[in-house]
């Protein structure tokens, strides 16, 4: 059996949500949806549930991240700068918040942080570990 992740997120609004990461170049899993979850794909091993607030609090009796509020940042590796560039630009798009943290561009990594409309923080990042200086 393969390894996999599954990133579970509340939402305020769940086709907002699921409209912003289809156009950050996630897929829909239908499989794993419904009117109160949407089943978010990135790879074969990582997908993001995101959940209504009704759904979470089936889940946990935690409260919800405060608003404005970072519980995590979750990194993802795009194929490109240009790839990490249109999933920022996408998010302003979309409704989320581009550029949060102010770019870095290292020569072997190229990162850019975004929030999606509910605030959770992404990192979209691209990297050549060929290009990464020996520590010598």
């Amino acid at each position: 059996m393969t390894r996999s992740i599954f990133v579970n997120l509340p939402v305020a609004d769940l086709p907002r949500s699921r409209a912003f990461y289809e156009a950050l170049g996630f897929t829909h899993n239908p499989q794993f949806s419904d009117d109160t979850a949407a089943c978010m794909v990135w790879s074969e091993s990582i997908s993001v549930m995101l959940l209504t607030h009704a759904k979470w609090r089936s889940f946990t009796s935690r409260p919800l991240p405060a608003p404005g509020s970072s519980e995590v940042m979750l990194a993802i590796n795009c194929d490109s700068k240009h790839a990490v560039d249109m999933m920022n630009d996408a998010a302003a798009t979309w409704g989320g918040t581009a550029d949060i943290n102010p770019k870095q561009d290292l020569g072997f990594m190229y990162n850019r942080n975004l929030a999606d409309p509910d605030g959770h923080v992404w990192e979209a990042l691209w990297m050549d570990p060929a290009a990464i200086p020996s520590s010598q």
